[in-house]
């Protein structure tokens, strides 16, 4: 594997680009592709698909950022990526997709699995990253954040074990037709994730939490398009419900060991200077 091209889509993404370097670590040759990036690749410019995967052997598709039912796009894609010449297809999907029936990932998944080339899916729930690479770190560091999760649990995953868990399936034998649920060790409430934050940086987080309902219209007065609150909102109704509070195995299965826990990643996030 280390003399092939891999394709890594989202590559300044949280996973994205700790796959990119992961592989460059183990000496692979990497194409980490973006919107904006050295190699550009755009879901909805498909002018930009056929030279990003010119001479890639394996592909690590992101269709999250996939638009219309989530992903028309995919099976266009994955068809052109095969047609290319690909051989190994690795897919960031999300945790309980199929409970949570989002029509759109499901699409994506089906399209990897009838591809015709080996693939793994992996379908990680609520990363560690989202409080300081993206989504809630502006709230975090503004000392006030707005949820409609109310005391339902969550497993937080680092970034890191599901871009090591990629790029396992990469380089190991054994992970082909394998579908990973992934998650952290513990699950936590988000104040409960937000209480270990402030704690480490040593000064107060608010939490307002409100119904999902109110969660959609605040979010939509603030500028977020509406379908994305209602999707973020849908995704707070599962877990106020606690029906994200379980554990996966896919970390153990494939790296042998534990998740790295929260605590963790808050005090190395705060090290590197997060919420400064």
């Amino acid at each position: 594997m280390s003399e092939q091209t891999i394709l890594v889509q989202a590559g300044r993404g949280k996973t994205g680009k700790r796959v990119a370097r992961q592989l460059r670590e183990r000496g692979i040759t990497v194409r980490a592709a973006s919107r904006s990036g050295e190699t550009r690749f755009d879901w909805m410019d498909e002018s930009t698909w056929g030279p990003a995967l010119a001479g890639v052997d394996a592909v690590y598709l992101v269709p999250l950022e996939a638009t219309g039912d989530q992903h028309d796009e995919v099976p266009r894609f994955v068809r052109q990526a095969v047609a290319a010449g690909v051989r190994k297809l690795v897919m960031l999907s999300a945790r309980d997709v199929d409970t949570f029936e989002v029509e759109g990932t499901l699409n994506a998944e089906r399209a990897v699995r009838e591809s015709g080339v080996p693939w793994t899916i992996l379908r990680p729930g609520w990363f560690h990253q989202n409080f300081d690479e993206d989504f809630f770190e502006p709230s975090v560091r503004a000392g006030e954040v707005l949820l409609a999760t109310g005391d339902g649990l969550e497993p937080f995953i680092d970034a890191e074990d599901i871009a090591e868990v990629a790029v396992a399936a990469f380089t190991q034998d054994g992970h082909d037709g394998q579908i990973y649920d992934l998650s952290g060790a513990e699950p936590l409430t988000f104040p409960q994730a937000l209480e270990i934050i402030a704690a480490e940086l040593g000064r107060e987080i608010r939490v307002v939490d409100v119904e999902p309902a109110e969660y959609i219209e605040q979010q939509v007065g603030l500028g977020m398009p509406r379908e994305f609150a209602e999707l973020i909102a849908r995704l707070y109704e599962r877990i106020r419900a606690g029906k994200e509070a379980h554990l996966s195995d896919g970390v153990q299965r494939v790296l042998g060991r534990e998740p790295r826990p929260f605590a963790a990643y808050v005090k190395n996030a705060v090290a590197a200077g997060s919420w400064n």
